[in-house]
């Protein structure tokens, strides 16, 4: 086994014993393997090992990867910043879309999906601890964009993505995804139908599955340190 193989493992039983521990099926969480900045052979081996979703933060890069992989029947997640000028790239090439946080990116999306694709499947990302430094719509305004964002044509409503700040331990960060869950369950509530609720990195996998998280986005975890380059 490679050590992405062997990291791949690790990171799945992780997550099965945090399934198991919250009293969930071990069969309850997807993982994303993030593969930003690795290059096509790093996706290739987790790919061998059985991993078939895959996260992607820089749009460019992503569609390079995709393009070389392209044989490969791999589900690729856009998890990053989605500005205007690259709805079209996401629109085009990837299978999910974790990160729209406004109405106008979402309707971009829609307007650009080609008509040969599935609908695009989407997440509304919220901000759900007010973190300075994050993306994501306020929540008392999330169910507005989510209803929004469910009447259009070419994309599919599937759920809510958040990237709190870093929490101090477990407790603080199963209050802040806690109250990420509430707002899910909210909006379902509220008539809309979603089944994703994407929360959850390498450092706090256990806090995410605890409190409901259906996605968790691993990255480093499985690939090893980044190393970034100067610019993207």
């Amino acid at each position: 086994m490679t050590m992405i193989a062997d990291n791949l493992h690790a990171v799945r039983t992780r997550i099965a014993q945090a399934c198991t521990a919250a009293g969930r099926p071990v069969d309850a969480v997807q993982l994303l393997a993030v593969s930003k900045t690795f290059g096509p052979d790093a996706v290739q081996q987790a790919f061998d090992a059985g991993q078939r979703a895959f996260g992607e933060n820089y749009i460019q890069e992503a569609v390079e990867k995709i393009t070389a992989l392209a044989a490969l029947p791999i589900e690729w997640h856009c998890i990053g910043p989605i500005q205007s000028n690259k709805t079209r790239l996401v629109a085009a090439h990837f299978q999910w879309a974790h990160t729209v946080d406004r109405l106008k990116i979402a309707q971009r999306l829609s307007e650009q999906r080609p008509a040969h694709l599935p609908p695009l499947q989407v997440c509304v990302q919220v901000n759900v601890d007010g973190g300075p430094t994050k993306s994501g719509v306020v929540p008392a305004e999330a169910l507005a964009l989510a209803r929004a964002v469910a009447q259009l044509p070419r994309l599919r409503l599937r759920g809510l993505m958040c990237i709190p700040e870093p929490a101090p331990d477990l407790v603080a960060a199963c209050a802040v995804f806690t109250r990420a869950r509430g707002l899910f369950d909210a909006l379902n509530a509220a008539g809309l139908v979603l089944d994703t609720l994407s929360m959850g990195m390498s450092a706090d996998v256990d806090a995410a599955v605890a409190s409901g998280s259906t996605q968790v986005r691993v990255g480093s975890a499985i690939f090893g340190t980044r190393s970034y380059p100067a610019a993207i």
